[in-house]
C-alpha cells in the first residue's frame, strides 16, 4: 500500500505527529486493564508519570493543549482541558485519534508561511513559560508523544518482569 503524504511544511508536521500517535497506539494495544492502572514509578514527584494510565491522560490533555495554544493565536479562547482518566486502552486509543483530528482541524486556516515567527510578541507563551511559534510547538508536541511512548515501553518491561 502506498503512503499518502500531506503537502507542505504543515503536512510534514501532521504526518510526523500522526506517525508518533499511531506508533504509541500500537505500543499500548497489548496493555491489559490491570497494567494500565498499576503504579510503576513510586518515587516520581510527577503524578502524570506514575502509571501508563496517568501518562496517557497527560498525553491526551497535552495534545489538546498544543492545538488550543495554536488556536489562541487566531483569537479562540476555548478553555484548556483537565486530564481525563480512562479505564481501558481502547478509550485512550480513541482519545489519541480524537485529539489528532482536533489538531488537524486546527490547521485548516493556517498556511506554511505562518509556521515560523521571529517576533516574540506574536508567539505562543505556554503555561510553563516557554515561548514557541507554531512550528516549534508542533515539534515539541511530536517529541512529547515520542518521549512518553518510550516511557511506556519501559513501564511495560517493568510490569511484565514482576
Amino acid at each position: 500500500m502506498t503512503k499518502i503524504y500531506r503537502q507542505g511544511a504543515i503536512g510534514a508536521l501532521l504526518d510526523e505527529y500522526e506517525k508518533a500517535i499511531l506508533d504509541l497506539s500500537q505500543i499500548i494495544s497489548d496493555i491489559n486493564d490491570n497494567e494500565l492502572i498499576t503504579i510503576v514509578d513510586t518515587v516520581t514527584q510527577d503524578s502524570g508519570c506514575e502509571s501508563v494510565q496517568s501518562i496517557l491522560a497527560h498525553i491526551v490533555c497535552s495534545g489538546y493543549a498544543y492545538a488550543l495554544y495554536i488556536r489562541q493565536l487566531s483569537g479562540d479562547q476555548s478553555d484548556f482541558l483537565d486530564d481525563v482518566i480512562r479505564t481501558t486502552i481502547s478509550d485512550y486509543q480513541k482519545d489519541l485519534a480524537d485529539f489528532f483530528i482536533f489538531t488537524e482541524d486546527t490547521f485548516k486556516n493556517i498556511t506554511d508561511n505562518q509556521l515560523e515567527e521571529s517576533d516574540n510578541t506574536k508567539k505562543i507563551v505556554t503555561s510553563w513559560g516557554q515561548v514557541y511559534d507554531i512550528e516549534q510547538i508542533m515539534e515539541h508536541a511530536i517529541v512529547h508523544v515520542l518521549r512518553h511512548r518510550r516511557q511506556i515501553e519501559k513501564f511495560k518491561i517493568q510490569l511484565r518482569e514482576k
